[in-house]
């Protein structure tokens, strides 16, 4: 007992010899990483200048903050094997269907202007344009989720659900019965969360599943319970595969402020949507990459996910549609007779040698020539984002931005508030939504292309999260989608010229300091 307490009484005495030789040699530690920083990484300046900043600011916090975060170093050991398998699953469909897509194209000249950001997101990433597809769309999670809970209880084969998020309350709970039952029945089950978004989830939860027969997965586990070291990566894509037949993607978590159900957000405004067609094999694929890296099961080599018989069939004879847009509901539905929507699943992260969801927001600003609407809760984009949006407003494209009134992350949200002025200048038109919390991450253009999904439009969703986003070539599901964005304003509050620069001297120095760390949010 006196040995045990000699040694508790000795972890002090240590711990303050390391505190007193970090600060002996604090000079030289902000110097190694400095050098380390500067020569040794391939950075964007303005983070290289933000990092060095930390360092000698904050010394020891800078420091601390760096071994959590700054863990380039090891991004290509890390994705390496990840990004190879990538590649060769994708090449061999972007070789098969290349020519029957740009058939597709030339069947209606009002998007022959985008063939060329077809053929790119299929070149850079294997983004396979598929013509045959359904999609409805849903902007409350109450209707969301009794969809997918629907759909689930259908499922005959397998069950894939991939969320950043996953909270052990009423919304997953209610959830949790149904994937029993189907796993009682034989249906296989699948579930992925990220280790930083599903940290407070407790293991017994997921034990109680896995004694049930269901397969879960933890995409960057936490170290030493819920010590995350890799905080800067996180996958942040949501995905649910149903039988190969029913898809979904966008941007509702499972969380009961995801149905509206926390005081603290109100009513939660989000877009998810429902998929049936071709393309909901580009997010099977996308899920089994996930799953393979994050449990080390490989599913291209199960027949009944990638087999002949999983693959969907293709028409490429089939067109978009021109009809116009529905009135706007919670859901909105497809008609059942409608012509098919044409739809390229492009995912982003760094485990990619590009930053595909950005450089497709890019073109989309680039070709537009009437207007472009972006909904999104984080904005803070890089220097090329903002330079296209702001030579699209001064070359006269109505541009509009809808962010939240309200912060759920408050250096992003300062910091977003700062990059608002930079578009007021030019034109553009911004506005905050006042009707709780805005969770939709999309861009529409000129009323024929959106793109909606997982991404915000940050740094952070363009070079470090995992992300995955849905582009739709079609006149009318971007029709629905504008209409519902344009009911939005309705809730909106326009951040005009006067507004802004009647912003108080704390909010400026607010805006100013996180548009600083803004490289880091």
């Amino acid at each position: 007992m006196e040995l045990v307490m000699e040694v508790l009484t000795e972890i002090p005495v240590q711990m303050i010899k390391i505190w007193q030789w970090m600060m002996d040699h604090l000079l030289y530690i902000n110097l190694f990483l400095s050098v380390v920083i500067v020569f040794f990484q391939r950075r964007d300046p303005k983070a290289v200048w933000t990092w060095l900043l930390a360092l000698y600011f904050v010394p020891i916090f800078g420091f601390l903050l760096y071994l959590l975060l700054c863990q380039d170093y090891r991004k290509n050991k890390m994705f390496r094997v990840k990004e190879v398998e990538d590649r060769l699953r994708y090449s061999v469909r972007t070789l098969e269907s290349a020519v029957v897509n740009r058939k597709i194209w030339l069947k209606d000249p009002g998007y022959q202007e985008y063939e060329k950001l077809v053929l790119y997101n299929m070149e850079t990433s294997g983004a396979v344009l598929t013509g045959d597809n359904q999609v409805d769309i849903f902007t409350d999670g109450e209707e969301k989720f009794r969809d997918l809970a629907q759909e689930l209880e259908q499922a005959k084969d397998y069950i894939h659900i991939q969320y950043y998020i996953i909270k052990n309350d009423e919304l997953f709970q209610g959830l949790i019965p149904i994937l029993k039952a189907k796993a009682a029945q034989g249906v296989n089950v699948r579930i992925l969360y990220d280790g930083m978004g599903g940290r407070f989830m407790p293991n017994r939860v997921w034990n109680d599943l896995r004694a049930t027969g269901i397969l879960v997965g933890e995409f960057f586990p936490a170290f030493l319970g819920r010590l995350q070291l890799r905080v800067n990566y996180r996958n942040h894509r949501k995905i649910v595969v149903i039988d190969g037949k029913v898809g979904y993607v966008g941007g509702f978590n499972i969380g009961r402020e995801y149905i509206s159900k926390d005081p603290k957000f109100g009513y939660w405004r989000d877009t998810h949507l429902k998929i049936r067609g071709s393309a909901v094999y580009s997010l099977q694929i996308r899920f089994a990459l996930d799953w393979n890296y994050a449990v080390k099961e490989n599913l291209f080599k199960q027949g009944r996910y990638f087999g002949l018989d999983a693959v969907p069939s293709h028409d490429p004879s089939v067109q978009g549609s021109g009809s116009q847009p529905n009135a706007l509901s919670h859901i909105l539905p497809n008609d059942a007779h409608k012509k098919m929507a044409q739809v390229q699943i492009i995912s982003s992260g760094p485990d990619a040698s590009n930053r595909q969801i950005r450089n497709n927001y890019l073109q989309l600003f680039h070709k537009a020539k009437k207007h472009i609407y972006i909904q999104t809760p984080y904005f803070v984009p890089d220097d090329a984002v903002l330079s296209a949006l702001k030579m699209a407003a001064e070359s006269g494209v109505d541009v509009r931005l809808m962010i939240p009134c309200k912060p759920d992350h408050p250096f992003v949200y300062w910091a977003s508030y700062s990059y608002v002025g930079d578009l007021l200048a030019v034109g553009a038109k911004c506005y905050t939504y006042e009707n709780g919390f805005l969770h939709a991450k999309g861009v529409m253009a000129d009323g024929l292309v959106s793109c909606y999904g997982t991404a915000n439009m940050d740094i952070r969703s363009f070079e470090l999260n995992f992300e995955v986003n849905a582009t739709i070539f079609d006149r009318e599901i971007t029709g629905r989608l504008e209409h519902a964005f344009l009911e939005d304003l309705k809730n909106c509050q326009e951040i005009t010229k006067e507004r802004y620069e009647n912003r108080s001297l704390w909010v400026r120095m607010k805006e100013q300091c996180s548009r600083l760390l803004s490289p880091l949010l």
